[in-house]
């Protein structure tokens, strides 16, 4: 039972202090999470302190992969709207680079 930090980490240090385990760590090329001292807060605090401050949707997840924030929870956008936004980037991205 802990939790991970995938490669979505920006590496902003909002985590780092409020780990009540110490399990958190500065690592390249992200932040990591000790799994041997990683509680999930369980007996701390009614959440993850890290998922809770983290800014970044995606980049705490659980030992099942789930993200504790997962896409739209931060900025409370639809997935649809995302999707959308996503495939205009990529659509824009693609006529910039033939020209």
């Amino acid at each position: 039972m802990a939790l991970e930090i995938n490669d979505l980490c920006v590496n902003c240090w909002a985590c780092e202090p409020l780990c009540p385990n110490k399990a958190i760590f500065a690592a390249s090329p992200h932040f990591e999470i000790d799994p041997d001292k990683c509680t999930e807060c369980l007996g701390d605090h009614a959440a993850p302190q890290c998922a809770e401050i983290c800014p970044i949707e995606g980049a705490i997840v659980d030992e099942l992969g789930d993200a504790l924030n997962p896409p739209g929870s931060l900025t409370g956008i639809p997935l649809q709207l995302l999707a959308e936004a996503a495939g205009a980037q990529a659509g824009t991205a693609a006529k910039v680079s033939s020209s």
